[in-house]
């Protein structure tokens, strides 16, 4: 950056507050949350939502489980006015929910805003007005008793309003652009305008503290909320708000903070939409609690159902790297991160303690409604443990851990040939044709057990073996007899077909998806130079399967490049 141009800029700052406390706490409980996605999110639109959309929105904002949604500012708006009866009319606002409407501090909007409101059951009426020192001297021009003079009379007029409509209305009031308000001053008027509406600790006001623009590093909006509540008289008369911005991007982290220190309710919309930056993300803030065990109260289980209702409605897109909701949050390519999240989801099967804990992954994607399908995708970066992965929770195939990086490299070859990430179909594909289909070698045309014995006194088993083999388009009959069938096959092909190689490894295992029945054999050989090849076999007999898989080990090493 120009260091010319740093002349321009100070520090925030800091609340002297010595004695604070919020670092010491922990979060235990959800605050009161309040969606502001159809007033601050829609205002925000390049095309702002039409009445269909915004009754789809509030619909979902019912479902996920918020009970008071900022429906609006239906002084200032005739679509948002339209909006509000129509969710009154329409019976669209169930028992327990509570819309909320946004006003300055003028009488004819508060009269309108009253209006709107007219035939709920309950709403909140929230009164605003600028307090911040750029706005009452560069906007208003007005000093401070002109400022608290202007907000004590939109708060009677309210007071005044509620005396006259059968609707319950519940109180709030913010300070806009708190943060950029002196904290003495702030305190001030808010305690002028609770003098107003006159809360008790069974009906208490609503008093929001928005970072309306994000200025300072959270700890200091933290020092700010806990003075605030120390200060203040009456404080069992209020539920204190937070209404964070994200101009530094600092919003999650100065709501959490925040509440550390002392407040009780949020407003926020889902994915942090809203003007400039956006308001802090309840989405992940709410999933932020779940994984610490706390119940956010909301019920995000079915995230992609909220991404594509919001998308919908908004025309805006979930970024992909998203927390929590982003398309590729629970997807690893990093080689050592697919080999841990690989460990990490078997160690889980093993485990009786019912703990999430595997590396790289803070929730489990099946609490969001996502899978594991998604968890590890193959691209040039990944490595053998996420080609493992793949093979083994889409396919069901367990490879040998020492299987994995032969495989990882025939893989990583693919991928840096299609220059692009690889699905699991491709990967499988990709196993069949270097593995399960490789017979330009051997081929296996017929395999039949003569003779199967038990030798008493050798106290070891006897197997007669004949086999067809195509070798290079041409059948060959061998046989042979060894201490099991395998045996008795490897013995047939040294010395019928003058192969030299060394049986290293053997596992088997039942396939687990698709078709029950089926047996998977992995084989490794040695050849003649002491080169490690493995090869694999699927059929319904283990026996056959083994054959195939020691084939497929031979063909994978008669293709290797001839030594000079």
């Amino acid at each position: 950056m120009d260091q010319e141009k740093l002349h321009k800029y100070r520090p925030y700052p800091p609340v002297r507050l010595t004695d604070r406390t919020w670092p010491d706490k922990i979060i235990t409980k959800a605050p009161v949350w309040c969606s502001v996605d159809l007033r601050d999110g829609n205002q925000a639109l390049v095309q702002p939502m039409n009445l269909e959309e915004k009754l789809e929105m509030f619909q979902l904002l019912v479902r996920i489980g918020f009970k008071e949604i900022e429906v609006g500012f239906p002084s200032a708006s005739q679509v948002e006015y339209d909006f509000l009866r129509l969710l009154i009319d329409g019976n669209h606002i169930p028992d327990g929910v509570v819309p909320q409407v946004l006003t300055q501090a003028r009488e004819q909007l508060i009269k309108k805003s009253y209006a709107s409101v007219q035939g709920a059951r309950e709403a909140i009426v929230h009164l605003y007005n600028s307090t911040s020192t750029l706005q009452r001297d560069i906007v208003f021009k007005k000093g401070r008793k002109e400022i608290i003079d202007l907000g004590v009379a939109g708060a009677r007029i309210i007071r005044e309003q509620a005396g006259q409509t059968a609707t319950k209305i519940r109180y709030e009031y913010s300070p806009e652009s708190f943060t950029g308000t002196e904290l003495d001053f702030a305190l001030e008027i808010c305690e002028a305008i609770m003098d107003v509406w006159e809360p008790t600790p069974e009906n208490p006001v609503i008093i929001n503290l928005p970072a309306t623009v994000e200025m300072s590093t959270p700890n200091i909006y933290a020092d700010q909320i806990e003075w605030f509540c120390r200060q203040m008289k009456s404080r069992d008369c209020a539920l204190i708000s937070l209404h964070a911005h994200n101009d530094r991007g600092e919003a999650v982290a100065a709501t959490e903070l925040a509440l550390m220190a002392g407040a009780d309710r949020v407003e926020g919309t889902l994915f942090g939409n809203g003007e400039r930056t956006g308001n802090v993300d309840i989405v992940t803030l709410a999933l932020n609690m779940f994984t610490q065990g706390v119940d956010p109260g909301l019920d995000l289980s079915r995230i992609n159902r909220v991404i594509n209702v919001y998308e919908r409605c908004t025309k805006m897109e979930v970024h992909p790297r998203h927390p929590y909701a982003g398309e590729l949050v629970y997807t690893a390519f990093s080689g050592s991160h697919q080999d841990a999240i690989n460990k990490g989801m078997t160690a889980l099967d093993l485990t009786e303690s019912g703990l999430w804990e595997v590396p790289y992954l803070p929730i489990d994607p099946q609490d969001v409604g996502r899978t594991y399908e998604s968890i590890i995708r193959i691209n040039s970066q990944s490595g053998k443990g996420g080609v493992a992965y793949i093979m083994d929770h889409e396919f069901g195939f367990k490879l040998p851990k020492d299987m994995h990086p032969g495989f990882g490299r025939v893989i990583q070859e693919v991928s840096d040939a299609h220059g692009d990430e690889l699905s699991a179909e491709m990967v499988f594909h990709t196993f069949e044709k270097e593995y399960l289909l490789n017979s330009n070698g051997y081929h296996l045309k017929s395999f039949n057990v003569l003779k199967r014995h038990f030798d008493k006194d050798e106290e070891s088993s006897i197997a007669e073996i004949a086999a067809v083999v195509v070798v290079k388009g041409a059948e060959k009959n061998i046989e042979a007899v060894g201490n099991g069938p395998l045996d008795a096959f490897c013995s047939a092909l040294r010395d019928g077909l003058g192969l030299r190689f060394t049986l290293n490894s053997y596992h088997e295992h039942a396939l687990t998806r698709g078709s029950s029945s089926k047996a998977v054999s992995y084989i490794e050989i040695l050849d003649q130079d002491e080169e490690s090849w493995w090869g694999a076999g699927v059929d319904t007999d283990i026996i056959v399967a083994s054959i195939k898989s020691l084939l497929s080990a031979l063909n994978r090493s008669a293709a290797k490049p001839k030594k000079e």
